[in-house]
């Protein structure tokens, strides 16, 4: 297996932040599509995420002279990337919100990515885990466990089993996307990379919008602050923060952050919807913590 590039001042510098700028930007991102979904239809809402970033992008790598891929397979594995981490995933993820599943129960769902990825990862990446890396997953996937109970109550059990599915397929696509993501395009730029993967992604769902819904869009306030959020802060921001990680560090010690996103995701929802953080979820973000913290060390 190649080894990752040797990180300049400046990505080392970033690379020193990252995890935690990461998993704040990240856990937004479960917030603005709540934010928005009420407003316009899930491939919709999609769609219009996906051109605006487009657009930016294009426009940043036309002023940087950035290097587009150097064949049609490289253009390829970006596309397919692209389709996994963003088509699969964001639209698993609004289809749970629209159809009732809980912001907490989604982040949960998607929180369970290191464990399948380090699964995975074995066998498509040939990375291994020391000692302290799996007891790191061991603590984080305990953490995950105890936001659910925490939740078990209050959570909606007779929330149709779609929801569950929608997340499922979320799941899997970011894992895959992942994994993808670090074997075949950890080479390409950011920006070009970025502007196929979120062109590819954009027209599958305007596609499926077109097919399957009325496009109708509520244009308010919150809609737009929604749209722009999600388009800058996550798409550009938070995506381009999780490819520099890939980049430049083993893929199941970078996704072991997302065991982070439930709890930090719970915090944010009971701030802004008023949803109740009991105690033993608290107590969730900090044995998850002391887990990501264990895997993020140097590996043994």
């Amino acid at each position: 297996m190649s080894q990752a590039p040797t990180p300049s001042a400046t990505t080392q510098s970033w690379l020193a932040i990252a995890p935690t700028l990461f998993v704040l930007l990240w856990s937004t991102g479960f917030v603005g599509m709540r934010l928005g979904i009420p407003y316009a239809e899930p491939f919709t809402f999609m769609a219009l995420r996906m051109g605006l970033v487009v657009t930016l992008l294009l426009a940043a790598s036309w002023l940087a002279g950035a290097r587009w891929p150097a064949s049609p397979g490289e253009a390829g594995h970006a596309a397919v990337a692209g389709l996994l981490v963003h088509a699969t995933y964001l639209s698993g993820v609004l289809f749970a919100i629209q159809w009732g599943l809980p912001l907490g129960y989604v982040a949960l769902i998607a929180g369970l990515q290191p464990i399948l990825t380090a699964l995975l990862a074995r066998f498509a990446l040939g990375e291994r885990l020391g000692a302290r890396q799996k007891t790191g997953m061991a603590l984080g996937l305990a953490g995950v466990a105890m936001v659910v109970l925490s939740q078990q109550r209050s959570a909606a059990a007779t929330t149709a089993w779609p929801a569950f599915a929608a997340a499922g397929v979320a799941l899997l696509g970011i894992t895959l996307g992942t994994l993808y993501q670090k074997r075949f395009c950890s080479h390409l730029d950011i920006r070009t990379g970025g502007v196929i993967q979120f062109a590819a992604t954009g027209a599958v769902l305007t596609a499926l919008s077109l097919a399957f819904e009325s496009q109708t869009v509520h244009w308010t306030g919150q809609f737009v602050f929604a749209l722009l959020w999600l388009s800058l802060v996550l798409s550009i921001g938070a995506i381009s923060l999780l490819y520099l990680m890939i980049r430049h560090g083993a893929a199941s010690a970078v996704v072991s952050l997302f065991f982070l996103t439930p709890a930090v995701t719970a915090v944010m929802a009971y701030a802004l919807f008023d949803e109740f953080l009991p105690p033993l979820a608290v107590g969730g973000l900090l044995v998850s913590a002391i887990g990501v913290a264990l895997v993020l060390r140097n590996r043994s």
